[in-house]
């Protein structure tokens, strides 16, 4: 039986909160004015991230993240993909994972979507 685990989505500038576990940036790119010392991360998981064309052509349009979703989780489908995100599940189980991201509407973002893929039967909440 697989270990539950608690997944968060939080921005990478907010301040890090002391129930966040492990902390994991899903961003492909790095956050602008971010220092990489200031983010507290765990981890960086870019080989999770969307792919730049897919990001470009989403752009954070409400209106495009069914589509958004959908295609997003065709790609997760890769074999590079599909080994980052067992590794994210692995990495949590049992545990808090909060996966971070640079932008400001976490509810329509790759961390969402990913969120739910991962928390699947687990507890989900977001920071």
């Amino acid at each position: 039986m697989t270990k539950k685990v608690t997944v968060r989505v939080r921005r990478v500038y907010d301040e890090p909160a002391d129930d966040d576990g492990i902390r994991v940036l899903v961003d492909r790119v790095w956050p602008r004015g971010m220092r990489k010392e200031a983010a507290h991360l765990d981890e960086w998981c870019k080989q999770v991230a969307p792919s730049t064309e897919l990001r470009t052509w989403y752009g954070h349009d409400p209106n495009k993240f069914a589509e958004f979703r959908r295609r997003y989780h065709r790609e997760l489908r890769s074999p590079e993909r599909v080994e980052a995100l067992t590794h994210l599940k692995e990495m949590g189980a049992g545990k808090t994972l909060t996966l971070l991201s640079a932008t400001k509407a976490l509810d329509i973002s790759q961390a969402a979507v990913l969120a739910d893929e991962i928390g699947r039967g687990a507890d989900r909440s977001a920071g």
